[in-house]
């Protein structure tokens, strides 16, 4: 049986948020079978649990956020797409976070440091079946036409692959790679897409600011770039970590769907929003996808039975 997995053993992890700039203290826990990811706001006078799943997101401004039936006026967590980019290259399924304030804290600003902790703590497999959505048939959302065009999609395909394009008509971004093809079944996350940060760009850092947004981004956890190129010191991870964060961020807000995929993703110019609106939409379609377990692992598309061991 290809199997559900879950913590062997608690871990923690101190930082920042990077938008509201709050210390925030994270513990994750091992969770029961069939319980998914569940954020569990513990600074609050009663403790209030969040499972992570596509009605659930609450806003998508500049980072995923979810609250109890996506109330936007319930307790809520944001900034989880990272953590959860981190969960779906380990594979798992099951995961309590506590957590100490509204936002998951940026650390360097990729997923790198959450694959590091999780793995740390050990990946057990359950006594359970591990779930997949895999996709039936394809579906795809748009936005706006000509130069404002962005689409995204998914599709049937005997696997988990990613392809992602970016159009930013900008120096820095233009001198890199802005397109790119991830198959998770490689077991290269954790090399090849786990340590692509976030960026920004220092014209928009006033407007943000203004707004109460990116008070915790630096240096630090950001690639920043002025009008024309990056002014990190160490430059940049991989030639193309633009887009690379891009399809990071996208592994992590589709696994709010609370499955791992078996699907192809082709997105252009997509971002948190455009996901959950493509998620969304799958779910409208009960003839879309379905659901499905495998009793033998070797029956499973290569590469998803072994995601990423413990060390």
């Amino acid at each position: 049986m290809l199997a559900q997995r879950t913590l062997q053993s608690l871990t923690r992890a101190v930082g920042v948020g990077v938008h509201g700039g709050q210390r925030v203290e994270l513990t994750f826990r091992p969770a029961p079978p069939d319980s998914g990811i569940v954020f569990r706001r513990v600074d609050l006078p009663q403790p209030v649990d969040i499972r992570v799943g596509v009605t659930a997101v609450s806003d998508t401004r500049m980072a995923t956020t979810i609250s109890p039936g996506g109330d936007p006026g319930g307790p809520k967590v944001n900034t989880i797409e990272h953590l959860l980019s981190a969960c779906a290259g380990l594979g798992i399924d099951n995961l309590i976070v506590d957590i100490t304030a509204e936002e998951v804290p940026i650390l360097d600003g990729s997923a790198a440091a959450f694959v590091f902790l999780l793995q740390s703590a050990g990946i057990e497999l359950q006594n359970a079946p591990k779930r997949f959505m895999r996709m039936l048939k394809p579906v795809e959302v748009r936005e706006g036409e000509g130069a404002t065009l962005k689409w995204a999609r998914l599709e049937p395909f005997e696997g988990y692959k990613l392809t992602f394009e970016i159009e930013f008509d900008h120096p820095a971004v233009n001198q890199t790679g802005q397109r790119v093809v991830f198959d998770m079944g490689s077991g290269q996350y954790k090399r090849e897409i786990a340590r692509a940060r976030t960026f920004g760009f220092t014209k928009d850092v006033e407007m943000m600011r203004s707004r109460g947004l990116g008070l915790g981004g630096s240096m630090d956890n950001v690639i920043v770039v002025d009008d024309y190129r990056v002014l990190n010191s160490d430059g940049l991870r991989y030639d193309d970590e633009f887009v690379k964060h891009k399809i990071l961020d996208a592994i992590g807000d589709m696994h709010v769907a609370g499955h791992p995929l078996i699907a192809a993703y082709t997105a252009f110019k997509s971002g948190h929003a455009l996901n959950n609106k493509l998620l969304r939409a799958v779910l409208a379609d009960k003839s879309s996808y379905e659901i499905v377990s495998f009793d033998d692992a070797s029956r499973a598309p290569a590469g998803l039975a072994d995601l990423a061991p413990a060390w």
